[in-house]
């Protein structure tokens, strides 16, 4: 994530300089003409700290930047886990914001074989994105807005979220649910090949499949329905597939003990 925000910030008006502890990473940004600078150099008299770190070591990172940043200072994570599990420095004086991709949409429309292939999106691939200024005065979300089009470019649409909002967002809605679904048609397919069905067949059908089934739960076309015997076998597999308590993942509770081991620091 940290060589892809380097390569959009190439080109911006931002001034940059780039921390890295391992000489894999400083070798990968000489391969870009970019050279990596001590932390307390990097820290001095910056207005933004971009954190493009692991979740379960933003807590050790902030504890030693802590004391170089200077008031007013923007901590910028891409990521809300570290910053609802108070893994953020306890300073008034700082202001915290957080983005995160949507990632390319299967629905974005792109045509460029370089940007199909772009499945992360911020390389060639428009995207959308969403961010959400955790704390701090009202005006520094256009500024933060302003540094995460960037970091995420080409941008189509950003949209402004809460901080729950984004905990709802990311892990709920993409890696509890859609992350666990996706996995469980993975696993569909590869018993399907073992049934004997030809895997490029398999493979096809689902995908093609996955596109109008899109289209259909999100109501994208006109006459967006599945069949009657369609509705019925959902309806009987949702019984087999899911427990009938599944949505208590919405719940606060149970988000906030998902950020607790998302963030929680390696032995």
């Amino acid at each position: 994530m940290g060589l892809r925000i380097a390569a959009n910030f190439e080109g911006t008006d931002y001034q940059v300089r780039y921390v890295e502890i391992s000489e894999r990473g400083r070798a990968s940004l000489r391969q870009r003409g970019l050279t990596a600078v001590p932390m307390e150099e990097a820290l001095e008299g910056a207005e933004a700290v971009v954190l493009a770190v692991p979740d379960n070591r933003i807590g050790a990172v902030t504890k030693q930047i802590e004391p170089l940043l200077q008031p007013g200072a923007m901590l910028m994570a891409l990521d809300i886990a570290a910053a609802m599990a108070g893994a953020l420095p306890k300073r008034e004086d700082l202001t915290y914001f957080v983005t995160h991709p949507c990632h390319p949409s299967v629905f974005g429309g792109e045509t460029e074989p370089r940007a199909q292939q772009d499945f992360f999106g911020g390389t060639y691939a428009a995207q959308n994105i969403v961010c959400a200024l955790v704390q701090g005065p009202e005006e520094a979300y256009a500024e933060g807005e302003a540094i995460a089009r960037a970091i995420y470019a080409p941008v189509l649409h950003s949209h402004r979220c809460t901080a729950e909002h984004m905990a709802i967002l990311e892990p709920v809605l993409s890696e509890t649910v859609l992350g666990t679904c996706l996995t469980i048609v993975g696993e569909a397919v590869d018993e399907a090949v073992k049934l004997g069905v030809p895997e490029a067949a398999a493979r096809d059908f689902v995908l093609g499949h996955l596109k109008v089934e899109l289209g259909i739960v999100f109501r994208l076309f006109e006459g967006a329905t599945f069949s009657d015997g369609a509705l019925k076998a959902i309806d009987e597999a949702k019984r087999v597939l899911f427990q009938p308590d599944w949505k208590r993942v919405f719940q606060r509770e149970e988000w906030m003990a998902s950020i607790r081991n998302i963030t929680a620091e390696p032995e």
